[in-house]
This record gives structure tokens, C-alpha cells and sequence, in this order.
């Protein structure tokens, strides 16, 4: 069960991960204008020390625990049963460390062309906001958080965005709260109806999960009335229209963040909130999910094939890749739901590494057509090495962190959705279709004049951009550290999943690590049926 563990700890280390930034960014909009110089320095203090906090609670993390951990609870609104309640696990551990590390090399890669003291305030509240919804356990906390992300992130983009911002920061803004309104609405007959079943008022996610019980056409509606909004957030086909629009008008620093923490809420929130406070329901409609998913992915990808601005091609990745996250979430299988979670990480650093490089190249050359930016490779090799390292990961290549998630998720979801995989799997091939194209448009062939003056890659963007290259690599060649933290939640999940549904998840095709190393073991049992009925009772369904 995913039941809340409250550890003996005497520093509240979650309450701490949401105060510090939220702390630095009063600080930092408190500052005198005749310091310019502090504010950076107040901002960089306030997001370092998050990041240091973060990977402190990764590496206190106790691996073998399905359960919350370093939980924080506090009477808030008694009378509402509404507390101060945070925890973490193996789903949303590895995303608090992603928006722990994130908000300082954002902070570090690109300064604000104006106005540096809101701007950096503004992003460290967008951190506070990002850490709140990921810690959570309060359904009035993570909607209060929730919304709370939307304010810095509009300001960001229509004041240090490009020339259609305002448009951009409108049209994200709408769309989000359009989907806030309904989980506004669901989340406020599920507390009304689960009190009625508990017996008293309570906002508590785990209380209403473990002790309510939902019929079965009134989990459904709950379920979607919240799954709206996290598909806006995700965002979904044909949800997803906002988001290449913010993405090619936000300032670099903004896309880095919406693209590594922000659209991971709607993931998040689709396995936090969906799937474990409805398992009947998100079961109910899983082929919904992984028939958008799978539109999401061939979508994505074609439409970045036909993309001239580097930066929405890159923005259109993300629909795909995201798609394949929510085919991961609702095969419901420990293998592509692991898969989906270390996929949130693996695309928060490919892509938010491959936003960094666009915003230095427009930096650089004042303009992202791709027609304009050729033969970068001959006058900025160390720059191009860089970024085919990043491109490399977002394709999914062996040895890069991009390759672990989509492998865990396209060999789990075969199990339990074979045609949705098979069609998901031509997106890798077009994702190694338009990246491979743009490289070679941007990249190779004989610079033009304008190209001819491209910078080199300079000492402070190669330090910023060392984190990201050491974590494709790592997650690509060990990924079992994360994997060992993050299996056991999920492993609850889908056993909770199991308790409410007639689901029972199939057994893998092939055991990893488990071979017979002679030959009279695979005689013995070469004559055992192999029982497939599972599989083939789960595809009828």
C-alpha cells in the first residue's frame, strides 16, 4: 500500500525545498535597485542550496521503501481538514531533484536582456510553485501550487519573451486554467464524497485513496474531471496547441523550465492523482489514453519534421516525447511505468539541454530559421559536438538516457498493448528523422558570412552544460540507481491497481538476468505451454 511513513527526522527537508526558493525570491524583489549586482548572486544562494537539499533526500532515500518518505504533516484549516502535508516517493523523488538542479543552470546559462531583478525573482517562485505540486499530499495544497506555477510562468513569457509573447503567455495561461476549472470542480466533489464515506471532511490524498471507496460511475467522472487538466498540462493531441507557441516565444530560461519540471505536472499528476486515487476508473479508460498517447507521438514528430524555427521543432518533440510517458502510465505494467517515470527525467534534461543550445545559438546569430544557420560545425566544432550529444540522447540512441526510458516503455506496454506499441515504435524512427535532418541543415555544409563570426562554445556555457552531458550519460549506461528507487512505487501502484480492477499484470516475456547456462534446463521445460492467455484476454479488453 502506498501509505504515508512519517521517517524520524528532525529538519523538515520537504517544508525547506518550497520555503528557500519561495525566501529568495522576496529577497531578491526586495533588493535595492542600486545593487545590481545582488540580486544574481541572491537567486543563484537560494536555487543552489535547493539543488543541495534535493540531492541530499535523493541520497537519503531508502531504496527498498514503496511508501512516502520524510513526510511532513500539519494541521493547516482544521475545520476544512485541509494540513500542511508533504511527502516523497519513487515517482516524484527524481522530479524534485530535476527542478532542483534545473533553476540554478537556467539561472547560470542565459541572463534577461532587462529588468534581471523580477525575472529572477518571478523564476524562483516558478521553482517554489514546481517543488509544492511535487510534494504534495494535500489535494488544497497541490491545487493551490498548482495554480501558483501558472502566474510566474505567464509573467516570464510575456515580459522576457519574444515578438508574439503576449499572445503566447495569453494563449498558455487560458488553456491552464481552462483545465484548472475542471479539477476545481473534482476535486471538490471527491472531497465532498469521500468525506461523506469517511465520515469526516479531509483533503488528505492518502486518507481519501485508502479509505474511500468511489462507485464505479462516480470514479469515473472524478477521474476525469482531474485528468483534463493534466492532459492541458501535458500536454495531449489535441490539447497540446498552447505549448509550441509558449515554447518558441519564452525566454530560454523559461523554455528550459517548462520543457524540464512543468509539463511533467500533468504526467505526474495523471500517476499521482489519476491512476492511485482512481485506479478503477484510469483503468476503465486506458485505451482512450493510449490511443492520444500514440496520436500524440506520430503527431509530434511529423509536425516537427515540417518545422523552419529550430525552436518549435524542438517544441513539437516534446509532444511525442511526452506521448510516450502516457503510453508507459496506462499499460500498466512495472516495466513501462518505471519507464514513463524515468522518461519525465530523461526528457526534462534532453530537452531542456536542447532549448539551452537554441537560445544560445539565437544569442549568437539573432535568428532560429533553419535555412539561415548552416555550417555551424567548421567554425564552432566543440558547440556542435554539444549539441549532437544532446540531439543523440533525444533519440533515443544505446549508451544515452534517452534509450533506458523509451526501451523500458515500448517493451513493458507490449505486453498489455501491443498495436498502440507498434505504432508508437515508428515515432522513434521519425524522431531520429527530424533531429538527424536538422543537425545536418544547421550543422554541416559551408558556413555562410553571417556564419562565419558563430562563437565557439564559451567557458561559463560549457560548465553549465557539464551537468547535462554527465547525467545523459550516467542514466544512459547505469540507470539502476534510479531505477532501484523508483520500481517499488510503482510496483504498489499497479498492485493497487490489481486490488480494484479485474487487471492482473502479465508476466514479462524474458526474465533479465535469468538464463539456464546449460543446456538440459531449456530441454526440461521445452515442453511446458507457454501461457499467454493474460496477454491475449488483456488485448481482447
Amino acid at each position: 500500500m502506498l501509505a504515508a511513513v512519517a521517517g524520524p527526522i528532525a529538519f523538515p527537508i520537504l517544508t525547506a525545498l518550497i520555503v528557500t526558493p519561495l525566501v529568495g525570491a522576496v529577497l531578491v524583489a526586495l533588493l535595492p535597485k542600486s545593487r545590481p549586482e545582488y540580486p544574481k548572486m541572491v537567486a543563484l544562494m537560494a536555487s543552489v542550496a535547493t539543488a543541495a537539499m534535493s540531492i541530499w533526500l535523493m541520497a537519503s532515500f531508502e531504496t527498498s521503501d514503496a511508501g512516502f518518505q520524510f513526510v511532513s504533516m500539519h494541521t493547516w484549516i482544521d475545520a476544512w481538514g485541509i494540513s500542511w502535508h508533504l511527502g516523497v516517493d519513487g515517482i516524484s523523488l527524481f522530479l524534485v531533484v530535476l527542478s532542483g538542479i534545473l533553476f540554478p543552470l537556467a539561472i547560470l546559462a542565459v541572463d534577461p536582456h532587462h529588468d534581471e531583478k523580477p525575472y529572477l525573482a518571478w523564476l524562483l517562485m516558478l521553482q517554489a510553485g514546481v517543488m509544492g505540486s511535487f510534494l504534495s499530499l494535500d489535494l488544497f495544497m497541490f491545487f493551490v501550487f498548482f495554480e501558483i506555477v501558472l502566474v510566474p510562468m505567464y509573467f516570464l513569457i510575456a515580459g522576457w519573451g519574444y515578438e508574439k509573447r503576449v499572445y503566447a503567455a495569453t494563449k498558455f495561461f487560458l488553456y491552464t486554467m481552462f483545465g484548472s476549472a475542471f479539477m476545481l470542480v473534482g476535486l471538490i466533489a471527491t472531497v465532498a464524497i469521500a468525506s461523506r464515506e469517511i465520515g469526516y471532511t479531509t483533503f488528505d490524498l492518502v486518507v481519501i485513496a485508502e479509505e474511500a471507496d468511489f462507485a464505479a460511475s462516480t470514479g469515473r467522472w472524478l477521474f476525469f474531471a482531474f485528468a483534463i487538466a493534466f492532459a492541458v498540462k501535458v500536454p495531449i493531441f489535441p490539447l497540446h496547441t498552447w505549448l509550441p507557441d509558449a515554447h518558441t516565444q519564452a525566454p530560454t530560461a523559461g523554455s528550459v523550465v517548462l520543457a524540464g519540471v512543468m509539463l511533467k505536472l500533468g504526467t505526474y499528476g495523471l500517476l499521482r492523482f489519476g491512476v492511485y486515487l482512481f485506479p478503477e476508473a484510469s483503468y476503465w479508460s486506458r485505451n482512450l489514453w493510449l490511443t492520444l498517447a500514440v496520436i500524440g507521438i506520430i503527431y509530434g514528430a511529423i509536425a516537427a519534421t515540417m518545422q523552419t524555427d529550430l525552436k518549435r521543432l524542438v517544441a513539437y518533440s516534446s509532444v511525442a516525447h511526452l506521448g510516450f510517458i502516457v503510453l508507459g502510465t496506462f499499460a500498466f505494467t512495472t516495466q513501462a511505468m518505471t519507464g514513463g517515470v524515468i522518461q519525465m527525467v530523461n526528457h526534462g534534461v534532453s530537452t531542456g539541454a536542447l532549448f539551452l543550445f537554441v537560445g544560445w545559438i539565437y544569442e549568437r546569430r539573432g535568428t532560429r530559421r533553419i535555412a539561415d544557420l548552416n555550417g555551424l560545425q567548421k567554425v564552432a566544432p566543440i558547440f556542435a559536438a554539444g549539441f549532437m550529444v544532446v540531439m543523440l540522447s533525444s533519440v533515443g540512441v544505446p549508451g544515452l538516457n534517452g534509450f533506458v526510458g523509451e526501451f523500458l516503455i515500448l517493451t513493458g506496454s507490449f505486453l498489455t498493448a501491443r498495436w498502440w506499441t507498434v505504432v508508437a515504435a515508428f515515432g522513434v524512427i521519425l524522431a531520429a528523422v527530424y533531429l538527424l535532418w536538422a543537425y545536418q541543415r544547421v550543422f554541416h555544409g559551408e558556413p555562410s558570412e553571417e556564419n562565419k563570426k558563430f562563437p565557439e562554445l564559451r567557458l561559463k556555457e560549457g560548465l553549465v552544460l557539464l551537468p547535462f552531458l554527465g547525467l545523459i550519460v550516467f542514466m544512459g549506461v547505469y540507470p539502476k540507481p534510479v531505477l532501484d528507487r523508483i520500481e517499488p512505487s510503482i510496483d504498489a501502484l499497479i498492485t493497487r491497481v490489481e486490488a480494484n480492477t479485474t487487471y492482473v499484470e502479465p508476466e514479462p516475456t524474458i526474465e533479465i538476468g535469468e538464463h539456464s547456462d546449460t543446456g538440459d534446463e531449456s530441454d526440461d521445460t521445452s515442453d511446458e505451454p507457454t501461457d499467454t492467455t493474460s496477454v491475449e484476454n488483456e488485448e481482447d479488453e
